[in-house]
């Protein structure tokens, strides 16, 4: 007598979201799902170029911005892969298109959206990629500003981008440097890392916007706050 079958709840799964192991071939058994998540990691496993903490941390940031930010041209800074971009295409195709920023394009970068493309082909044609200097982009009030993880003065760039265009934004910002920790009477209450984003989310108030501050999962990574603003009062997205 054959015994029962498993469950995709009794797949293995990944012992350590922050591995910066590479997905692949291998990897597969840890997504065994038929969710969206376990479709685009299976994907990307097909890549066999992407990090595990790249895909995680794309997700989560992915997934919360959607719920409140939908449609318009999609500008990924400081875009390294271009991942973000990607999955937020797949969330909601209403957004025309995207394009990706960074000084230097990943050689695997179009491995990725090759990939990804196989499974989604409406994401053929639909994402470029630009080697060059984020101020040099010009969103429309209607686009979305994004980034993950741009590191020190990059993620304050961003959201210089967002404030000139007077477009929604998002970033999960990286690798403060402690040099810039504001003074004020909070400064000595809290982290300094946590101070300077307390500083960002003050200034893009001070700029007429509405800011939500947000988490992806800490085990994911410890610099985990995702800062989502727009212009004005914020809508009311998907709960």
């Amino acid at each position: 007598m054959s015994g029962p079958h498993p469950s995709p709840n009794d797949a293995p799964r990944p012992r350590k979201l922050s591995s910066r192991n590479v997905l692949n071939h291998r990897s597969k058994r840890l997504f065994p799902g038929d969710t969206l998540k376990h479709r685009i990691a299976r994907a990307l496993c097909d890549a066999g170029c992407l990090p595990r903490k790249e895909f995680f941390e794309a997700w989560e940031t992915a997934k919360r911005v959607r719920r409140r930010m939908r449609g318009g041209h999609i500008y990924d800074l400081a875009a390294g892969h271009g991942l973000l971009a990607a999955i937020l295409l797949i969330l909601d195709n209403s957004s025309p298109g995207a394009t990706c920023v960074d000084l230097v394009r990943p050689p695997s970068q179009a491995k990725v959206l090759a990939a990804l493309t196989s499974v989604w082909p409406r994401l053929a044609g639909r994402i470029s990629f630009i080697e060059g200097d984020l101020s040099d982009v010009s969103p429309a009030p209607e686009d979305l500003v994004v980034s993950v993880h741009a590191c020190r003065d990059l993620s304050d760039r961003v959201l210089e981008v967002a404030v000139r265009s007077q477009c929604r934004v998002a970033v999960l910002p990286c690798c403060h440097d402690l040099k810039r920790t504001p003074s004020g009477p909070y400064r000595s209450w809290m982290d300094p890392t946590l101070a300077i984003d307390v500083a960002r989310v003050v200034r893009m108030e001070q700029a007429g916007f509405t800011v939500t501050a947000q988490q992806i999962p800490d085990a994911i990574t410890p610099k985990n706050r995702l800062l989502l603003a727009t212009p004005g009062p914020m809508t009311e997205g998907l709960q």
